[in-house]
């Protein structure tokens, strides 16, 4: 298979690697040249660890290297079965450079977008077919999450669709498919755990590193919320939360903070300004939790509950399969346990209960019940046998 990916950056050169490791051939097309010398240098050191850690030998990094070409122009791509294109959240752009490269590749080439949070039905309709458009929606960095989400358009055709969810699945890929809502699964049932965190953090119920400590501690979660938003940037993970908002017509749900609104603007962004919700200076003291375990447990069950029922409303709504949105979960971002499984443990009864005491006590409609929820409490039912 010929496979064009547009963008040479870290999500663009992420996902060459990967398509070439499972033996396409790729062209990795930007417009700028130093891109491309930083993404062919990039791979080189990559694959070189992988040769220290064992994973490959020299044979297959050169297999993997000898799979990818870079090139500078569009019209390059020409001879692409798939395209995905991995470049600036902006839906002009975007459609821009669909339009164009839609006159070069044959009426049969697949044309995906790799977009985290805009319309897939926007991005084809630039196109003169657009039902050969899909999501594809790989997570960073590329080669090691397994999750990516394949997202249909209301153009796009069954065929399309299914030789894109193959193609991942021959990539060594897990597949999760989303309906086209903002955000598809991760970044839309993701927002509480930020969210939340903030607002308690606001409420003054607990600093930054002891909301961490809870929810690592009391959760099995890699990295709490805050360590999480510093890695990621405040300025990016703002972003797709405002975005959400907007695209969720102001839904409260999704409302963001003004703490981290402030930290953007103040520069704050996390590990690459070497400062965010944490000091990443050299010598700099790491701040001490206040290891309460009471307290832990409180901020954990409040931010749980609140994932839980975003993850029951996606269902809910029809955006994905329950499979899928714990899949996504567990997959995407790595939660130690998908959250409708969760639900489960926990008990529905109780979700309910807990999502009703804060409804009654904040009056905001973002603590309302997901209905699902509240009709599998009636019917005594769970999410999983």
């Amino acid at each position: 298979m010929n496979v064009g990916i547009i963008g040479g950056g870290t999500m663009g050169s992420g996902i060459a690697q990967v398509a070439a490791t499972a033996g396409c051939k790729v062209k990795l097309y930007d417009t700028n040249q130093a891109a491309l010398d930083k993404a062919r240098t990039a791979l080189e050191k990559i694959l070189l660890r992988l040769i220290e850690k064992g994973r490959i030998d020299s044979e297959e990094k050169n297999r993997i290297q000898s799979n990818i070409s870079y090139v500078d122009s569009l019209k390059a791509l020409g001879d692409s079965n798939l395209t995905i294109e991995a470049i600036i959240e902006n839906l002009d752009i975007k459609q821009k450079v669909f339009s164009e490269l839609e006159s070069y590749v044959a009426d049969d080439c697949i044309i995906a977008s790799n977009t985290s949070s805009l319309s897939i039905a926007s991005i084809a309709a630039s196109l003169q077919k657009p039902e050969r458009c899909v999501g594809i929606h790989f997570f960073n960095p590329a080669p090691l999450m397994k999750l990516v989400e394949v997202i249909p358009a209301v153009q796009t055709s069954e065929v399309v669709l299914e030789k894109s969810i193959q193609t991942i699945k021959d990539w060594k890929k897990v597949v999760a498919i989303a309906k086209d809502t903002p955000g598809f699964i991760v970044n839309r049932v993701a927002r509480p755990f930020y969210g939340e965190a903030l607002r308690i953090y606001e409420e003054g119920i607990a600093d930054f590193a002891t909301i961490d400590w809870s929810l690592k501690t009391i959760g099995g979660f890699k990295m709490g919320p805050f360590e999480l938003m510093d890695f990621i940037g405040n300025d990016v993970n703002y972003t797709v939360t405002e975005t959400v908002f907007t695209a969720f017509y102001f839904d409260s749900r999704y409302k963001p903070a003004f703490t981290q609104k402030r930290f953007a603007e103040a520069g704050y962004l996390g590990r690459k300004s070497g400062k965010g919700y944490y000091d990443y200076a050299e010598g700099a003291i790491k701040p001490v939790p206040t290891e309460d375990k009471a307290l832990a447990q409180k901020i954990f069950n409040r931010v749980i509950i609140m994932l839980i029922n975003e993850a029951a409303d996606a269902l809910f709504l029809n955006i994905a399969s329950a499979e899928d949105i714990d899949t996504a979960m567990t997959k995407g971002v790595n939660y130690p346990k998908g959250l409708l499984a969760w639900a489960d443990d926990i008990g529905i009864d109780l979700c309910v209960e807990a999502l009703d005491r804060l409804y009654d006590e904040y009056h905001e409609d973002r603590y309302r019940c997901s209905p699902l929820l509240r009709k599998m409490n009636r019917e005594h039912k769970i999410f999983f046998n």
